[in-house]
């Protein structure tokens, strides 16, 4: 896949252009269990306090099951779909755009470059100090890759002022992906684990 896209200053209201948070997502014999993770609150989680007890059985295949469990990390951006080839009706609208470490990592190497010979830039800037991000999809070992994605020069979008206001009033909040009434309570994640590891609704918990 390929698009070009341009990532959208800090909505009004909002602390930061981003927002990240924790989920797990594997299936088991009750399954599939796909929630965040209370540990983007700081607070105790089921399922990592389960995968904590399989890792220090010091057992090999519970290692491996710990692994497949593990948190995976998540950010949010609003974004402007600048081209988008193969899904043209994209083009020219607001989107929520939730992505990885890899390209955090690029949006953080972008505002502060690594080598003297590199200029920095705003990548949430719609404006003269930003730049527009292509987004290059290649499937490798069978998972997607965002490796070959990357920054355009320094530029300002094509719209006008009043247009440019426009989109980033049509931007949509990021809180509601950190906000705890938007997450299960402890008791509730830790009844759906049990349920999808062992594949029955008992009372039993993954600790007796």
């Amino acid at each position: 896949g390929f698009a070009i896209i341009r990532f959208l200053p800090t909505p009004e209201g909002e602390e930061m252009p981003w927002v990240s948070y924790f989920d797990h997502g594997f299936q088991g014999p009750g399954g599939w269990y796909i929630e965040k993770s209370l540990t983007t609150l700081n607070k105790q989680d089921p399922v990592s306090e389960y995968n904590t007890q399989l890792w220090n059985t010091g057992i090999e295949a519970n290692k491996e099951i710990a692994r497949k469990q593990k948190r995976r990390l998540h950010y949010v951006s609003n974004i402007y779909v600048v081209s988008d080839p193969k899904n043209p009706d994209n083009e020219g609208k607001v989107f929520l755009y939730k992505y990885g470490k890899k390209i955090f990592e690029q949006l953080k190497e972008a505002i502060s470059p690594a080598f003297e010979d590199e200029a920095a830039i705003n990548p949430f800037d719609l404006r003269g100090e930003g730049a527009n991000f292509k987004i290059k999809i290649r499937k490798v070992d069978g998972y997607w890759n965002y490796d070959k994605s990357e920054f355009e020069g320094v530029s300002q979008l094509k719209e006008a002022d009043d247009q440019i206001k426009a989109i980033w009033e049509k931007q949509y909040p990021l809180k509601p992906f950190v906000d705890p009434s938007n997450f299960k309570t402890y008791d509730e994640l830790k009844e759906k684990l049990n349920r999808v590891i062992t594949g029955t609704q008992s009372t039993t918990t993954v600790d007796e």
